[in-house]
Formats: structure tokens, sequence, C-alpha cells
């Protein structure tokens, strides 16, 4: 059975310096798959060569089996993957429901519009005529995930959604998770922090220095070899 998305080898460059080295990751249809690592491992670049951001070779990026590594970032959209990136990126001169319906652009049908997302992060609602970046910073995680949902994706890539947030508002984000994986969305999801990655994944990949050092299911893995694999030590 082909995998939803498989990497091959991947390796990726900021110039001349390389940050990924020859990656093999498989995400099967349907699951939640969590990469953790330390502050620099390549845990964003890895989402960021997946959908086009950064150049790969066509081979080395499998998508429903079919060869993705060269194309641009819209057409990778079209396809059904969709990114929330570090850092929100919300378009400061629009509002949030504006931002919402940028999703909307790459015309996917699907079971996400905008009450569906309200229903999702009813705050969102309540806020939709204000500027998306004057949102505190958990409602402008939640609006940037609702901009993403907006694309029907198949495939819903997270990066460090947590990074920034009080404890009380992760818990919030990722509470929209379950909700967000029975529409059939295949997550994958980036995160600096171990126990919350864990809890939310069905399989784990561990990046040192832009390269896998553990791969499993959470509740096969020890603590003494995340550690071994999150810091080398």
């Amino acid at each position: 059975m082909t995998a939803l998305l498989a990497t091959s080898g991947l390796t990726a460059f900021y110039g001349d310096f390389q940050a990924l080295f020859s990656v093999d990751l498989t995400v099967e249809a349907g699951e939640a798959v969590a990469i953790i690592g330390a502050n620099g491992a390549g845990k964003s670049t890895l989402l960021r060569t997946i959908c086009g951001l950064l150049s790969a070779a066509p081979e080395r990026i499998r998508y429903r089996g079919e060869a993705i590594g060269s194309l641009s970032p819209a057409d990778i959209v079209t396809r059904g993957i969709a990114l929330v990136p570090e850092g929100r990126k919300l378009f400061a001169s629009l509002s949030v429901e504006e931002n919402l319906l940028m999703g909307q652009q790459c015309g996917r049908k699907g079971p996400w519009h905008l009450e569906r997302v309200y229903a999702l992060f009813p705050m969102l609602r309540e806020r939709r005529h204000q500027p998306a970046t004057s949102l505190s910073g958990g409602q402008q995680q939640m609006a940037a995930i609702g901009r993403a949902l907006m694309t029907n994706p198949d495939l819903l890539l997270c990066d460090e959604i947590s990074l920034g947030l009080a404890p009380i508002v992760i818990r919030d984000v990722y509470a929209a998770l379950p909700g967000i994986r029975a529409e059939g969305t295949t997550l994958v999801v980036v995160e600096q922090d171990i126990a919350r990655a864990l809890g939310v994944a069905d399989r784990v990949y561990c990046l040192q220095e832009g390269r896998v050092t553990l791969e499993g299911r959470p509740a096969t893995l020890t603590r003494e070899q995340i550690k071994l694999a999150y810091f080398g030590v």
C-alpha cells in the first residue's frame, strides 16, 4: 500500500549550508505523526521542503505515489497539503475572516468552510472583523490553523503550533486536533515539547542536526532512547 507521504534520501540546503541529510520518512493516511527535536534540528526545514518552499529533487518527495519535489507551493496546496507555518504568518492588512477566506483560493472541495472553522474556534467568529494581528498569540494560532483548513487539505503540516503560547492556550489548540482528524485529515506535527508530541502522535520521528535519529510508536520508546536521539548524549 502506498503511503500518503514519503520522503527518500531527502536533502535540503540554505545556500551552501546543508540542513537535511538523507531524511527518510513515511506518513500513512489517517495518522498523526510527530516530528521532535531541539531548536535547529531541521524540523521546520523538513516541512518547508515538503511544501515546496525549499527545492528538492522530484523523486525525493512523493505524495500518493506522485513525485512532487519540484512542484511550486501553489501546486502542492492544490494537491491537498497545507502548512500552518511557525510564527503563524497571518496577513497583517487583512481581518481574521479575510485571512480565513484566503485559504479558499486554491479551490479544493471538502468539509472545511467558514462556519465549520468558526464552530471549531468560536472566538474567531467573535473577532472576525478585527485585524488578524490584533489577536492574542493563541487566537492568531487558531486563525492560522483555520486558514490552512480552509484549503481542505488531506495532509495538514503544523509547525511549532505551541511555540510561545501559555499552557492553557496550548491545551485549547491541541484540543482541536481530534476534531480535525475526525474529518479525515492526516496530521504531521512539529514540536519541541516532547510530552505534547508523544501525547498526540501515532508515530514519532526525532531529528538531530538534520538527520533522523529515532522513529517509532510512542508506547514502544523509552525515555532514554528519546533523550539519546534528541540530545545525542
